[in-house]
Order: structure tokens, then sequence, then C-alpha cells
């Protein structure tokens, strides 16, 4: 990057909110996603949109490339500068510009937390449904970008169903609004929904116009062991079958237990195959009454135990128990690869079977917890030293296989973390070469200098 580009990203965002130097660029040569590491050559901190477009026609003019950047919280390296250029970290524009309770909407910048709109929106008793797992660091423009799922995507969807409409800025510097305040709005191409899960190849947002629901008045969680996951998935379609349909459906494997109780010591029962986690909100009656109808299908499809809350501070022990099974897991090794893929949800037990063959076939240790509800599982290696290259080796080809097997029985190769550069040799495998020569055309459109995030989507 040529210092007059140095010189005139300065003048854009100013000196303060410009970095260079060595020690500056190194947390922004990675994000949460292990093993991909890359330096950019500059980061800029733009203030508003005006600025955020000034930097995207420069760097067009002069074919610096542009990686859009949130908190560096997502897991498929969607945020790594693989080819170097500028670094656009949207942290500054971190406003709830408003909440209309009347309208169930918000309108929101790219740089606010997930955690912090939940938080604005309760207060208004409304409720933001996209419950990612790192919420109080991911940011909206992040999770848009990613579309980004979560512990209720059973139930609520994921974020893709609650952006009602966006202000992105193009590459060449032009400014765009798709969508709007309105849940019906059919004009034109749903240009907001193909924005979303973009991973900032095509735009970069700075404004978000998002659906709000009613906060739930009450809710209700428990746990039920089984002594394997197939029992358990015989339970998830039990309930499934019997018309409910949960906020909360999650499992966990034997050495997910095992690693949480070891971690946060919340009385888990270690003796179990698969703990299943499962919860419901709404009005009070209604709550009870599918809880009892959960609890009565697990113990019908033979659960070990099953355990409903009786008090909030009980309830969030249990969610704990899924909300910590990262760090958990993380404590038995110096390397931790978290990965998703999703298969339908009868085959969730058939899948863990085929990662543990591939884990045994590897000499790996791969733990896997997920949502039941949707069929999105999360195999997690761990590998006791980042140096130990050949573990590391083989854990690259075990997910190979991981992915493979997904798709061989209907699934796809990631369910909510993003293709990113982590998946992007796998994406093929997938779509095939004519939907992945439309990516390409479609990115042409939008990007036409290749700008944005090159090395991701539809290059």
């Amino acid at each position: 990057m040529q210092a007059p580009v140095r010189a005139a990203l300065k003048s854009i965002v100013g000196d303060a909110h410009y970095r260079d130097t060595d020690g500056d660029l190194v947390p922004f040569s990675r994000d949460a996603t292990p093993l991909f590491s890359a330096r950019p050559d500059a980061v800029v901190f733009p203030a508003d949109t005006r600025e955020v477009a000034a930097v995207l026609e420069l760097a067009t003019r002069h074919a610096v490339p542009v990686v859009p950047r949130g908190a560096g919280s997502n897991l498929c390296a969607a945020t790594v500068a693989l080819h170097g250029g500028i670094v656009l970290a949207l942290t500054r524009l971190n406003r709830v510009l408003e909440i209309a309770p009347s309208e169930l909407l918000a309108r929101v910048q790219p740089g606010v937390t997930s955690a912090a709109l939940a938080d604005a929106a309760a207060r208004e008793d409304l409720l933001w449904a996209p419950d990612p797992g790192s919420r109080t660091v991911a940011t909206i423009g992040g999770t848009i970008a990613t579309n980004a799922g979560g512990l209720r995507g059973l139930k609520y969807g994921v974020t893709r169903d609650y952006v009602l409409g966006l202000e992105a800025v193009l590459p060449t510097g032009e400014v765009i609004r798709t969508g709007g305040r309105l849940h019906k709005d059919v004009a034109g191409y749903d240009l907001t929904r193909l924005l979303t899960g973009s991973e900032g190849t095509l735009a970069v947002i700075t404004e978000a116009t998002l659906a709000l629901r009613p906060a739930p008045r009450t809710s209700g969680t428990g746990v039920a062991y089984f002594a394997d996951l197939a029992t358990a998935g015989r339970a998830v379609d039990a309930i499934i079958s019997d018309g409910v349909l949960p906020a909360t459906l999650e499992f966990l494997d034997r050495s997910c237990i095992r690693a949480v109780e070891e971690f946060a010591g919340l009385d888990l029962r270690t003796d179990a195959g698969a703990l299943l986690l499962f919860g419901d909100d709404g009005e009070p009656d209604s709550v009870a009454r599918t809880m009892a109808r959960m609890s009565d299908s697990c113990s019908a499809r033979g659960a070990l135990e099953v355990t409903t809350a009786a008090r909030i501070a009980e309830a969030e022990a249990l969610l704990a128990a899924r909300r910590c099974t990262l760090p958990a897991l993380s404590r038995l090794g110096a390397l931790t690869i978290l990965e998703d893929a999703t298969v339908p949800r009868p085959r969730i037990a058939e899948m863990v079977e085929r990662i543990d063959r591939i884990a045994e076939r590897h000499d790996l240790t791969i733990a896997t917890f997920g949502h039941a509800g949707d069929g999105n599982l999360h195999p997690t290696c761990v590998i006791g030293s980042r140096e130990n290259t050949g573990a590391v080796a083989r854990a690259e080809h075990a997910f190979g296989e991981i992915f493979s097997a997904a798709l061989e029985l209907g699934g796809t190769i990631t369910g909510e973390h993003g293709v990113g550069a982590a998946k992007f040799p796998h994406l093929s495998a997938q779509l095939g070469p004519d939907q992945m020569s439309l990516l390409r055309r479609v990115k042409g459109a939008f990007d036409p200098a290749g700008i944005l995030n090159p090395g991701k989507l539809g290059s």
C-alpha cells in the first residue's frame, strides 16, 4: 500500500483512528478462528457512513483490498486479511439509533453488540431473538454478515429472519438502502437477503433496521440424560412430532458433559452418554404445559433422568452448561478448533457416530455439542500443543471428512458459522461449478475491482 494511499486514509478518518505499526496490527491479523492469520497493511476506524464510503472509493481506485470487521468473534476466518490491505473496523459505529415499540423494530449501527441490542429491546419489553454464543461481543454488523444463528434458532429462526432493511456502502463508494421499516415489501430483488450472510464480500453495512418481538412473559428450562445420542435423538423426534416447538433444544455428548462438569461444577451426571437441554418461553400456563410434554417425551423415550428447573437460578445454571461448553473444552488443550456442520434432524446421531469414527481414525479428540432442534452440530477438536503440526494436519483432514459426511447425509458444511476462509475450499463440493460461477458473477456486479474481502465468497 503506497504512501499516498496511507496519507489519504489518515485524512479521511483522522490520525487518531488510523493504525499501521506492527504492534497495532497484530490484534487485527486474526479473528476467533485458530490456524488463520494474515497481517493487514493498515487498520482504520471510520466514524460514519461518509467516511466508510470515502475509504471504499479510495480503495477501489487504487485496487487495495478491504476487509470489513466488527469484534472479530467469527469462527470461519471471515475477517482475516488474506491479501493484506485495509481492515475497516466498524466498532465506532456503535449506537442504537431507535427502538420503536409500536412498529416492533430497532435501528442500529453495525458496531452495536447483540447483547446491547437485546438489553435495549428488553427495556421496552421487547425481544431481540437471535442469540449467538458470542452475543456479549458479537456485533450486529458481523451477525448480519454471517447470518448468525444461536440457541433459539428452532423456534425463532436466525438473523436473516429479522433483517428488514440495510444501509450499505458499495465498494465504489455508493450508498444504497435496501428494504426499510416494513414487514411486507416485495419491490425489486431482495438485496437485503442477499447482503445478509454475504460475509463482507459485496458491501459494507453501516445501518440495520431489525424486527423485534414482544418479550415472552416467562420461560422454563429442563435437562434430560440419556445413555447415548441415538436415544436422545429419538426423544427429540418425539418432542417435535408431538407438536412442540421449543425455544431451546440443545445437546452435549459424553465428552462435553464431563468437560463442562469438571470446568463449572454444575452437578451434571457424568455417567450419561448424552445430555438434552430443553426449554420454552411464552405465557406461564403455556410454558408449564409445554415443559411437561417435553419432560414426558424424554421419559417415554428412555431418559435416565429428567430435571426441570424450579427457580430462575437453576434455569440459568442449566443454560450455563451449554454456553460454557467451548471454554470447558478449551481447558483440555492448547489449541481448540470449533467447527459446525448441519444435517437433517433425524440423522444427528448417525452424524455424531461418523464424527467419532473419523476422530478415532485420525487419533484425535473430537467432542460434539450443538442444536438438536435444527441439526446443527459443533464438532470440536482439542489438541495438546499448537506446535504439534502432525496433529493439526490430521485435524484438517478430519474436518474435511466431517464436511463430506454432512453432505452425504443431506446436510451442509456450515449451518451458522459461515464459510469465510476456513471452509472456502469445501464450498464447491456443496454448491457445484454452476452455482460457484453464479456467485462470482454476483460478486463482480457489486465489486468489479474485487477489493472487498478477497479470497472469500464469490472469489
